[in-house]
C-alpha cells in the first residue's frame, strides 16, 4: 500500500517548553513560575544548602533529542534570589536526518544569582545539533555557567564523523554585550584532529563565571592535577576556563574542582555538589 506523500515525509518530533522563575521572600529563594508544555519537566525544588539556595533538576524524559525536537528553556532569576539549576544525566542528542534544536534564555536580576550547572552533552554521530544560548544579566547579577561537550561515543568506537554540531552563546549586562561565542563543528572535519583545533580530544568543557580573581587563586585553578588539557583566563569582569579532554567523566571532574574553589571567593558560599550528580 501506498502511503499518501504527507505522511511518507512525517517525521514525528517534540516541542518542549520549560518556564522557571524564581524570587527572594526574607531570607529564602523560592520558585514563582514553573510552565512547561510537552516533554520537560523541573523536579520538586530543593535547599540542599538552606533556605537562601533553590535548586532545580531539570528532566527531560525522553531521555534523547532526536531529529525536529525542540526545546524552548526560560528561567529568570528576580531581585537578590538564588537559583541553581542542574540536571539528572547526560542530555544525547541522536543521529538525525533534520537538525534539533535547543533554545536557552536566562535573565538574572540586580542582586541576584544564578548557576547554571548541567551535566554533559552528548552529541552522537550523524546528529544535526543546534544550540542558542542568550543570557541577560542586570546590574550586579552573578553568573556560573559551565557547558560540557562530547562528541561522539569513544568507549563504543564511534567518532563523530558525520552531521554537525552548532552553538551561540551571548551574555549580556545592562544590554551591553559581554561575550559572544559561535560554534560549528561539522562531523569529519580535520580540525576535529589538528593541534589548533580538538587536538584528536573528543571532548571540550568551558565554564564562564562572573566576578575577577586574585593572582594567587588563579594559579591555584590552574594548578589543578587532572588528566584535562585546560586553562583560564581573566578578563575584566568575567572569568573563561576551557579544557580538552578524552572523556566527559575527567572534564566534568575538572570543572567541579573549579567551582569548588571558585564559589567561595566570587559566590560567597562554600561549594556543596548536588547529590544528583552522584547517583
Amino acid at each position: 500500500m501506498n502511503l499518501p506523500l504527507s505522511t511518507a515525509l512525517f517525521t514525528p518530533s517534540w516541542h518542549a517548553e520549560l518556564e522557571l522563575g524564581y524570587a527572594r521572600f526574607g531570607d529564602s529563594t523560592r520558585p514563582v513560575q514553573r510552565r512547561h508544555k510537552g516533554p520537560l519537566r523541573v523536579q520538586k525544588h530543593l535547599y540542599a544548602e538552606g533556605p537562601e539556595v533553590c535548586q532545580h533538576i531539570i528532566v527531560h524524559p525522553p531521555g534523547g533529542i532526536a531529529g525536529g525536537d525542540r526545546l524552548d528553556i526560560a528561567a529568570s532569576v528576580g531581585r537578590d534570589a538564588w537559583a541553581q539549576i542542574t540536571s539528572p544525566g547526560a542530555a544525547k542528542w541522536y543521529r538525525a536526518a533534520a537538525p534539533a534544536y535547543q533554545q536557552l534564555d536566562l535573565s538574572v536580576a540586580a542582586g541576584a544569582t544564578l548557576e547554571w550547572l548541567p551535566q554533559e552533552t552528548i552529541i552522537f554521530s550523524n546528529a544535526q545539533a543546534e544550540l542558542s544560548t542568550s543570557i541577560d544579566l542586570e546590574g550586579d547579577a552573578r553568573l556560573f555557567y559551565w557547558d560540557v561537550v562530547a562528541l561522539g561515543r569513544p568507549a563504543s568506537g564511534e567518532r563523530f564523523d558525520l552531521g554537525h554540531f552548532q552553538a551561540q552563546l551571548d551574555i549580556r549586562r545592562d544590554g551591553q554585550l559581554l561575550w559572544h561565542e559561535r560554534q560549528r563543528i561539522v562531523g569529519g572535519d580535520g580540525l576535529l584532529d589538528s593541534p589548533i583545533g580538538l587536538d584528536g580530544q573528543p571532548v571540550f568543557a568551558t565554564l564562564l563565571v562572573t566576578g575577577e580573581v586574585d593572582s594567587e587563586l588563579l594559579e591555584k585553578c590552574r594548578s589543578l592535577g587532572n588528566d584535562v588539557r585546560g586553562d583560564l583566563t581573566q578578563l575584566p569582569g568575567l572569568l573563561v576556563a576551557r579544557c580538552l579532554a578524552s572523556e566527559a567523566l575527567l572534564a566534568r571532574g575538572w570543572l567541579i574542582e573549579l567551582w569548588r574553589l571558585l564559589r567561595p571567593a566570587l559566590l560567597g558560599r562554600e561549594a556543596v555538589p548536588p547529590r544528583i550528580w552522584s547517583t
